[in-house]
């Protein structure tokens, strides 16, 4: 998420509206006490055109229908499971060309999946039941529709000790205050790779992928390590995914224990050390274990890609930070590492620590890969104008999904399959 520093402030979010997806909403005093920031977006013109020409504007009614029908929480949260799941595979699908794609928007979209999960958390968050709804109840269903409708609980990998397995990790968009049309080529790219098989020098690979949100606090929650942590000890290689630099993509060295003040999906800004488990041992700095030389050499697609080494730091005994060219200084401390020191970082950071507490550091390749900012073409770029797709926009993201398989494919040829 490099991109931040090339765009301007933020707007300041909406006042919520009572209207929601489904048109059956609370009063507009209960929505605006209780709708997030993200929910509040949808009411905007280009959420609602991107679910109505994806199909995906009946997903929130559908759902809101289904749960008037629960008569308990234990029949709601089944429901909100099965519904979750069907969300992510609904997604998954009409990415990688199976069944009807609903509207004119190209399959490769990752957007129709980001506007429909909230306007299902919306109906949650101001359901009505029939019976008694703790607020950490409410919670808990919440929690559940985050998990399942973003792949966390759907990663399936062959038996067959022949089938080589790769774990990929994508983001929703961001910046919506910016431009509500965003996509994230990183959560597009999950889409289209989630349980394909790549032919690596090794055999085949089963690529499985989860989307992980823009919110800081989730990630406090322990979002990436509670879904990573089953997960790392079985795979052969991972890779964080987030969008960073225009024109290039970055395969990051270095990643550092610092959160920057740039506001997230819900507009909350943090400024701190990462927070994790253990504090007392956190590192200030993790760094990657993919073949990143062998990844900057091959010729994986249009953009180049770049062994990104650069970091800010506060070097040892003094106050003021500077930035590195080459990585951090021994008994530095972390204000920014290769991917900056917002959350696109904070994956990498999260998801090499773990592999190292796991004990994995010299057996399992895994780092971050900043794709290229997916661009809108030429004369659309003015969010008020523009349209919300256009056929340079689809090329970019088609082309950064395809060039991040073929990077995929080079740092599973250049690593050695240690579970054989």
């Amino acid at each position: 998420m490099l991109g931040l520093a090339l765009v301007a402030g933020l707007a300041t979010a909406p006042t919520a509206t009572a209207a929601t997806v489904s048109g059956t909403a609370p009063t507009a005093t209960t929505a605006a006490t209780t709708l997030t920031v993200e929910e509040q977006r949808l009411d905007r013109a280009a959420p609602q055109e991107i679910l109505r020409r994806s199909g995906f504007d009946s997903v929130a009614p559908q759902f809101a229908r289904a749960l008037a029908k629960a008569n308990s929480y234990a029949q709601a949260e089944r429901l909100v499971e099965q519904q979750g799941d069907r969300l992510w595979q609904r997604a998954v699908d009409r990415a990688q060309g199976r069944g009807p794609a609903g509207g004119d928007l190209t399959r490769d979209d990752d957007r129709p999946l980001y506007w429909a999960r909230l306007g299902m958390t919306r109906e949650i968050r101001t359901w009505d039941p029939k019976f008694d709804l703790s607020n950490s109840r409410r919670a808990k269903l919440l929690d559940a529709l985050e998990r399942t409708s973003r792949g966390q609980d759907t990663i399936r990998y062959s038996h067959n000790r022949d089938m080589r397995r790769i774990l990929v990790t994508g983001f929703d968009p961001f910046t919506l205050d910016i431009d509500s049309r965003i996509s994230n080529p990183s959560g597009a790219t999950a889409l289209a790779l989630d349980g394909t098989i790549i032919q690596t020098a090794d055999g085949p690979a089963r690529v499985e992928t989860v989307v992980f949100p823009v919110r800081w606090q989730d990630f406090t929650d322990g979002t990436v390590e509670r879904t990573l942590r089953p997960y790392l000890p079985q795979v052969d290689l991972f890779t964080t995914v987030s969008q960073g630099r225009v024109g290039l993509f970055d395969i990051e060295r270095t990643n550092g224990a610092w959160r920057g003040n740039y506001p997230d999906n819900a507009n909350v800004s943090l400024t701190e050390t990462i927070p994790v488990s253990d504090p007392a041992s956190q590192p200030q700095w993790t760094s990657t274990t993919l073949p990143y030389a062998a990844i900057v050499a091959a010729n994986t697609g249009r953009f180049p890609v770049s062994d990104h080494t650069t970091v800010t730091e506060i070097p040892a005994g003094e106050t003021t930070s500077v930035t590195r060219p080459d990585g951090p200084t021994e008994g530095s401390t972390a204000r920014g590492g290769g991917g900056g020191n917002y959350l696109s970082n904070e994956i990498a950071y999260r998801a090499t620590l773990l592999r190292d507490r796991l004990g994995l550091h010299s057996s399992l390749p895994g780092g971050h890969v900043h794709t290229p900012v997916l661009q809108f073409g030429t004369g659309n770029t003015d969010p008020a104008t523009g349209t919300i797709t256009d056929p340079e926009f689809v090329r970019n993201r088609l082309d950064i999904i395809a060039q991040v398989r073929e990077i995929l494919k080079v740092a599973a040829d250049n690593t050695t399959d240690v579970r054989k």
